[in-house]
């Protein structure tokens, strides 16, 4: 399916938020059912925010990283499950932009987004080693491997993923490909069952015995070694990862500042005072990531990764404290499932986990610092 292809003036934020009121209505029973919604994933197709990111000599919208980062932002405003999702499809093109403005062809991936194409990540789980099972064969390789989480999946059409070889001549490799959802051998297992962002779809991807070409391997690793790959994706995808949960912590705010406006006790000022620091610590945090990225020019470096993992990890703090104390400053109705803030409070922790947990960047941003590879 086409998209459509809005023009380089078209205000991103407005479309994103017309898609998120329309959402809206469904978001509170779908996050009690689990159910993952592919009508937000077809809306986000025809009006073009799937492709925003896309050069326009590719026929996308041209969008910068900066404002990528504010349609999910809004996005996550009305619906945090859709939003989170979304920013697994758009990260993967962010780093293909990246490849695109340090003169690497990335043409292929861009048509295929540009005709509707969903890209859907299992690298989260994977990080250096990889997972899985591949083996050589005529022509390229077969594969086996269980990923989790791949979000959206449901609504997804291409599998961006990797697989450890460990048969390679030369010793453990990891191979980086492109697989169709519906290649043969490929099958969805819907395994989520969380505490939030129970609609994000990110169920497990079962390959199994699936042919993989060698057209399709992009990239051909040592499994052992840090590769310069992943300070490209890192410094792409989490400032659009974070700008997913900083809009679920907007509508945290917004919600309590409405809940608590007829209120003039001390307590209430203060810890709405409160609040809005730590909401203004995570939204400086998530700018900083966006102005640092330099629009998808940055440099290719273990420190860039480092410090953006850094500030990921402090966001996550911030975003955190920022429902807590949304939470607190409403009392106890925002403890009930019949407040929305309820629904945040579990949706926001989400960030936590996305790469790196806190523990494992402390441990890279200190072994980039003091002079050694980001992994030994």
């Amino acid at each position: 399916m086409t998209t459509t292809s809005p023009d380089i003036t078209t205000d991103w934020v407005a479309l994103a938020r017309q898609v998120g009121e329309s959402l809206r209505p469904e978001v509170a029973d779908r996050d009690h059912s689990g159910e993952f919604s592919r009508t937000a994933f077809e809306m986000l197709r025809v009006t073009g925010l799937s492709a925003a990111l896309v050069p326009t000599e590719f026929g996308g919208g041209d969008a910068t990283h900066r404002e990528m980062g504010e349609i999910l932002r809004e996005l996550g405003r009305h619906d945090p499950s859709t939003a989170v999702a979304f920013a697994m499809h758009t990260h993967l093109v962010a780093a293909q932009v990246w490849r695109h403005n340090h003169g690497i062809n990335a043409a292929p991936l861009f048509g295929r987004v540009v005709n509707g194409a969903i890209l859907i990540s299992t690298g989260a789980a994977d990080w250096v080693g990889s997972s899985g099972h591949a083996e050589q064969v005529d022509g390229g390789y077969r594969v086996h491997a269980r990923k989790a989480p791949a979000s959206g999946v449901e609504a997804g059409t291409v599998l961006v993923t990797s697989f450890r070889w460990d048969d390679a001549p030369e010793g453990p490799h990891v191979l980086h490909c492109a697989i169709p959802v519906d290649a043969p051998g490929v099958r969805i297992e819907k395994t989520w069952d969380t505490l939030g962002l129970r609609a994000s779809g990110s169920h497990t991807v079962i390959f199994d015995d699936v042919f993989v070409p060698d057209a399709a391997v992009s990239l051909l690793r040592r499994a052992d070694t840090w590769p310069p790959l992943l300070n490209v994706v890192m410094g792409a995808a989490m400032p659009l990862v974070m700008a997913a949960y900083l809009g679920i912590a907007d509508g945290a705010v917004d919600l309590a500042a409405a809940l608590v406006a007829d209120r003039a006790d001390a307590p209430t000022f203060q810890l709405a005072g409160e609040m809005v620091n730590a909401h203004t610590t995570a939204a400086d945090l998530i700018d900083a990531m966006f102005t640092g990225s330099g629009n998808l020019h940055f440099d290719n470096t273990d420190s860039y990764a480092s410090l953006t993992l850094s500030r990921k990890t402090a966001a996550a703090d911030a975003l955190i404290n920022t429902v807590r104390l949304a939470i607190e400053t409403v009392g106890g109705l925002g403890y009930s499932r019949a407040c929305e803030l309820e629904m945040r409070y579990r949706d926001v922790h989400g960030c936590l986990f996305h790469p790196l947990p806190r523990a494992k960047q402390t441990r890279f941003t200190g072994r980039v610092l003091l002079g050694h590879t980001p992994i030994g």
